[in-house]
């Protein structure tokens, strides 16, 4: 079956092999794992080369609005692409889904917690580490899951913000704060929380994490910007975006 989805996405890319363009992609610093696999499968199937920026939704958002060359924009969240879009800086109906975020409250300690969640209640720890909410969405839903557990006045004081979901990494795999909310695609393999200990957070005690892609005005004449998001939207770049944790809208 994979064979046939990457003869598939191949042949749909084929024109494009034939004027082969560089694309250049603002990532949303969740999705960086992700991104560097469909980079590959759509440089070797396209032609096409990728350079991607990584870093906070809202940084991008700024800089895309101040003239930043950017081609595409994969956010962490709904808001930013479809103010871009009404703003005239980004091609008009091009925005959509490609992935819905999970996310995990980490440890870099094996044991350190358990699979309810419980080291949040207790509270017997120092620091915990959370993206900006200014800026990232994962940091807006950290901060709702807080306050849908009635634990955000009592967690205020030991919050540590991250500018984005990697320095959110960073802090925690560092131990700089023994535990925080960061995106399950940042520690995941082969279907599992690969190191440490994790508490997968129910989809229900936040809003979703919708993340949009849209096709900026800078790339609407780029074959390779196109031909990204279209590989994108595939059955095979959906199944990569799957295989890091995140949800799509087939699920």
């Amino acid at each position: 079956m994979r064979t046939v989805q990457l003869l598939s996405v191949a042949a749909c890319l084929l024109l494009g092999q034939a004027h082969a363009e560089q694309v250049m992609v603002a990532v949303a610093a969740n999705f960086s794992a992700a991104s560097e696999v469909l980079e590959a499968e759509f440089e070797a199937a396209s032609g096409h080369s990728v350079e991607t920026a990584l870093g906070s939704s809202g940084r991008f958002f700024a800089q895309i609005t101040n003239g930043a060359p950017f081609q595409v924009f994969l956010s962490a969240d709904q808001d930013k692409p479809a103010a871009l879009e009404e703003a005239g800086f980004a091609v008009p109906g091009s925005r959509f889904t490609y992935a819905i975020g999970s996310l995990v409250l980490w440890s870099a300690d094996s044991n350190y917690i358990g699979s309810d969640g419980q080291v949040l209640a207790e509270g017997q720890f120092e620091r915990l580490a959370i993206a900006n909410p200014r800026l990232a969405p994962y940091g807006i839903a950290a901060v709702q899951v807080l306050d849908r557990l009635n634990i955000d006045a009592a967690t205020r004081s030991k919050i540590i913000l991250g500018e984005n979901i990697a320095q959110t990494y960073q802090f925690v795999s560092t131990g700089n704060a023994e535990l925080g909310f960061v995106a399950l695609s940042q520690v995941v393999a082969a279907g599992r929380i690969a190191t440490g200990s994790g508490w997968i957070v129910p989809t229900q005690l936040h809003e979703p994490i919708r993340q949009d892609a849209v096709l900026l005005e800078k790339g609407a004449a780029s074959v390779a910007a196109q031909d990204f998001l279209e590989f994108l939207r595939s059955s095979r770049g959906q199944e990569i975006i799957a295989s890091f944790g995140y949800r799509t809208e087939e699920d």
